[in-house]
């Protein structure tokens, strides 16, 4: 009998071992393969379609690359230094000038780039959507009247907010020298206009579906509303908050690559944009490495999100979904 619950627990053990490392080992050796054999089965006007092989000996010379630009980058600032000491060496009273280098960003560059935008795009739209949702939720009449510009707004595309950014920026955003750049600030605003909605929708659904036990005892303390939603209102709706939250990081991150290709913001969506306006045999192994990269960040930044939540949520049950 005991024999037999052992040989029960190791079949268990085996098969959650199985799922949780096998099966997607197994799976992404199923998709290398299939992704090679056909890959030698596509011409382009740009020759064959790069195959794993060609994607990994790209993803090397991007490195390669970033590592060169890394080294001209270090000897160019160690020239002004020697430079300026002979200089102060000369003339005590000369004050010293750093120029930046103005190398072409690399690969590595761009994709911190690209989540620095990102970034400060989903805080923009978290710092707004969070406290309109928590109002909707509270108050039937404020989500009746939000309600109608969600529901307008929600579906439509960065392609098209883009424009209308790109003009209200260029009008507003006038300096002589500029914190920002122009194309930053446009990515960065059209991000957060796209990953909004879905922040200030399910913080609405988490407020307005607190346990009504949990409004009584904050009526018979008499919180004030400051109180009540300190103590009783995030507490209870941290779950979809940040439900909410995960998807809009989600969503911002598809949409900054698009806003970046066409404002021109030097990350991802522009390096890919480069690559294919370049034309050259290497661009699509090129585009293939910035595709498997943009993948693999969505990915971590969910998990991040997603560890965050299990840490500030009382639901410790959150699944890895």
């Amino acid at each position: 009998m005991i024999g037999n619950v052992k040989t029960g627990i190791d079949k268990n053990r085996f098969a959650k071992f199985a799922a949780g490392l096998i099966l997607p080992i197994l799976g992404v050796i199923v998709f290398l393969l299939a992704w090679n054999l056909a890959a030698k089965n596509i011409d382009t006007s740009l020759g064959q379609f790069p195959g794993p092989a060609q994607v990994y000996e790209q993803a090397g010379s991007l490195y390669n690359e970033h590592v060169a630009q890394q080294e001209k980058a270090d000897a160019f600032y160690e020239r002004q230094e020697q430079r300026n000491a002979a200089r102060l060496a000369q003339d005590p009273t000369y004050e010293p000038k750093i120029r930046a280098f103005t190398g072409a960003p690399t690969f590595f560059e761009q994709i911190w780039t690209s989540l620095y935008t990102v970034m400060v795009g989903f805080v923009i739209a978290s710092i707004i959507a969070v406290p309109l949702g928590i109002v909707c939720g509270l108050s039937k009449s404020a989500y009746s009247a939000a309600n109608p510009l969600i529901q307008l707004f929600k579906p439509v595309s960065p392609l098209a907010w883009l424009p209308l950014v790109t003009m209200v920026v260029s009008a507003l955003y006038v300096s002589d020298d500029p914190m920002f750049s122009k194309s930053f600030v446009t990515s960065a605003v059209t991000v957060a206009l796209c990953c909004l909605w879905p922040t200030l929708i399910n913080t609405a659904v988490g407020v307005s579906s607190i346990d009504s036990d949990l409004i009584n005892v904050s009526k018979v303390l008499r919180l004030n509303a400051i109180t009540h939603v300190i103590k009783i209102v995030l507490p209870s709706s941290i779950p979809m908050i940040f439900t909410g939250l995960r998807l809009s990081l989600g969503i911002g991150w598809m949409v900054l690559i698009a806003a970046e290709m066409l404002a021109q913001n030097p990350g991802l969506g522009k390096f890919v944009w480069d690559e294919f306006q370049n034309g050259s045999s290497e661009s699509l192994a090129r585009i293939m490495v910035a595709v498997i990269t943009i993948g693999l960040i969505g990915f971590v930044l969910d998990r991040i999100m997603l560890q965050i939540q299990r840490k500030v949520s009382w639901d410790k049950t959150a699944i890895t979904r």
